[in-house]
């Protein structure tokens, strides 16, 4: 009997601690429990430097084989380079959201995906009507100004962040650089996948048109008055001011509609004649110093599809290595 007290008297002494640190870790704050977690990944690591050396060693020269091979694969096989890779963009953070539970970024992916799959589907008609390369423009161009504004925003609001005046507004440094990353990355992704898009549905309107041909001379001979875009007649002469749009001529002294032209380039990633294939003067289109923004933006859109398509391939390579030679 005097055993049997004893035990209950000492359980409940024995329980106390336990309850009490389960209670502790209930009440933790959000920046708490982080702080908590990282400490206790500090201690499980500790003492495995020189794996932790070799992990990284193995990382870095994953990551220069495959720039290797990725670069001479679109050297060699620029086409297919480009499909698997915007196959991989339009995949990948699919995954992610649905396992992260990210509803907002797969609502708006789903509503991109069907607009964008309806205009690919008027893009590869045969025969081509003659309002959709303008269509196809318009909605690209839409795409990429959004993308360009979500990232400047996003952008801005991340560096407002790091000096301190979102405190002026009484906002959390949490929540606003949630937003500026939010905002970055959409504008960042969307802006990537629509130019992608766009090159491709240009490759294919000109080639139906047949003013262009990817490889080989064209199938058709183009009259002075008309657009090799497009396959429109071209009514605003050269020295006149459209009211929607003027007429712009390159240095081949082939002419087009200002707005086909702009949405071949600067949209579409081509940089030559879409009938001669002369090196189009960027500079010289984009004269507005406020336009060459875009241009430079476009340039940090086409760098950043190899972190976004490719780098989780990477990251997938040197865990399966770490894993088969027991490194954690």
């Amino acid at each position: 009997m005097a055993a049997g007290a004893a035990a209950r008297k000492t359980a409940p002494v024995l329980e106390a601690p336990l309850q009490q640190e389960q209670l502790s870790h209930t009440k933790l704050s959000a920046e708490d429990a982080w702080n908590l977690q990282q400490e206790r990944m500090y201690k499980m690591h500790r003492g495995h430097d020189s794996m932790h050396v070799e992990m990284i060693l193995i990382f870095l020269c994953v990551l220069v084989i495959a720039q290797i091979v990725l670069v001479q694969w679109r050297q060699r096989h620029g086409r297919s380079y480009n499909l698997v890779t915007l196959l991989q963009m339009w995949v990948v953070p699919l995954y992610f959201t649905i396992k992260l539970y990210w509803w907002r970024f797969l609502s708006m992916w789903g509503m991109f995906s069907v607009i964008t799959s309806y205009i690919l589907f008027r893009a590869t008609r045969k025969p081509l009507s003659g309002k959709t390369p303008r269509l196809v423009y318009k909605w690209f161009l839409l795409i990429y100004k959004l993308s360009y504004a979500f990232g400047v925003v996003g952008y801005l609001v991340i560096m407002f962040t790091m000096c301190g005046f979102n405190l002026f507004f009484k906002i959390k440094a949490r929540d606003s650089m949630d937003f500026g990353i939010v905002s970055l990355f959409y504008g960042l992704y969307y802006g990537v996948m629509g130019r992608d898009f766009a090159e491709i549905c240009s490759d294919y309107m000109a080639s139906t048109i047949g003013f262009y041909s990817v490889s080989g001379l064209p199938t058709r001979s183009l009259s002075d008055n008309i657009c090799a875009v497009c396959g429109q007649k071209i009514i605003v002469e050269l020295d006149e001011e459209g009211l929607i749009e003027n007429t712009y001529q390159l240095s081949c002294n082939h002419v087009f509609h200002e707005f086909c032209i702009r949405g071949w380039c600067i949209v579409g990633k081509k940089q030559t004649c879409p009938y001669c294939k002369e090196k189009v003067d960027l500079k010289r289109m984009i004269s507005n110093p406020w336009e060459r923004t875009h241009f430079l933006y476009g340039q940090i859109l086409d760098w950043l599809r190899y972190l976004v398509a490719w780098q989780p391939v990477v990251i997938g390579i040197v865990q399966g290595i770490n894993y088969s030679l027991g490194l954690e």
